[in-house]
């Protein structure tokens, strides 16, 4: 009997646990600490501290903004400087021959076909003109030179228009800078040989100058 009474009395009366919905017990509110706020701090040390602290959490924030900016900056001067060695190779002499090559061919069936075009044609009928005298170029018949050569010249122009697309699809280029070289001979390239890549890929190439097409299509 003494053992048991004396086990009973030297075990401590467990504190009961109010019930919560989270599984912890309640605070009550008048047992929460406010947190002192160091600005309200009479103490000018204390003061000191905070604004300076915070000080420093201003000046780490700016440089984060300035090394972002840095950063920024740095890749679109990457990028125009690959534009501008893209406008470098357009200079050669073997794009200002194919240039040339393109120019007289195109000079001369616009001269043959002026009467075809009406005083005041609209949009679809100088596209469907454009697209006749690029499909006209394209044969044997449609100029001076031997279409061989044009054919060369006119790839290599092809070449050139794509490699710049993809420049500027892949964010390598600076597209400003690109549009500004580049985009109103592209655009006139693809309104009259649209319609021959168009025959090229129904005959097995579908992705042929698909480059130049998306860059002129764009939305901008």
């Amino acid at each position: 009997m003494s053992e048991a009474g004396g086990d009973g009395a030297g075990r401590k009366k467990r504190r009961k646990l109010p019930e919560t919905v989270t599984g912890f017990p309640d605070v009550p509110a008048h047992e929460l600490k406010e947190e002192p706020n160091p600005f309200n701090d009479p103490d000018w040390r204390m003061l000191g501290y905070a604004w300076t602290g915070f000080a420093l959490r201003i000046v780490l924030v700016l440089a984060a903004i300035f090394s972002v900016y840095q950063y920024m900056q740095a890749r679109e001067e990457k990028r125009i400087e690959r534009t501008l060695q893209l406008v470098e190779l357009w200079e050669r002499s073997e794009y200002q021959e194919a240039q040339r090559a393109l120019k007289q061919r195109l000079s001369a069936l616009n001269e043959k076909h002026a009467g075809l075009l009406g005083k005041s044609p609209s949009e679809a009928e100088i596209a469907i003109y454009y697209e006749r005298i690029g499909l006209e170029a394209m044969k044997p018949e449609g100029g001076a030179m031997p279409v061989e050569d044009f054919r060369e010249a006119f790839d290599r122009l092809v070449y050139f228009l794509n490699r710049l697309s993809f420049c500027v699809e892949g964010n390598l280029c600076s597209q400003a800078v690109a549009d500004a070289y580049f985009f109103d001979f592209a655009k006139s390239f693809w309104g009259y040989f649209g319609g021959f890549v168009a025959e090229q890929r129904r005959r097995g190439a579908p992705n042929f100058a698909s480059a130049i097409e998306d860059y002129v299509t764009a939305k901008r």
